[in-house]
């Protein structure tokens, strides 16, 4: 996890006191730096989070400015699904 990220959980409050595991949220937003942005099921496999939008809505309540939009995928059928993509958004507005 990137020097920032930490940063600011830590003046926010973010970590789980005595719990050396990453919390749900700083795994979302680890993902999220490296990633560029997140999806529902890559919130599932890759960070092991099952309720995405929960996290998210507890991010933004904490002030980061995490923005989303909705976008087409192909399911493993090729048919065309919406999911919606998170992803940090302009801190100046």
């Amino acid at each position: 996890m990137e020097t920032k990220i930490v940063e600011v959980l830590d003046r926010q409050g973010g970590y789980e006191v005595g719990n050396s595991n990453p919390t749900q949220n700083e795994r979302i937003l680890d993902y999220i730096e490296k990633n560029g942005s997140i999806t529902q099921l890559e919130a599932l496999t890759e960070c092991s989070v099952m309720r995405l939008a929960s996290r998210v809505s507890d991010l933004r309540r904490k002030g980061y400015p995490i923005t989303s939009k909705m976008v087409q995928v192909k399911n493993k059928y090729g048919e065309t699904c919406h999911v919606k993509r998170y992803s940090m958004g302009d801190v100046n507005g």
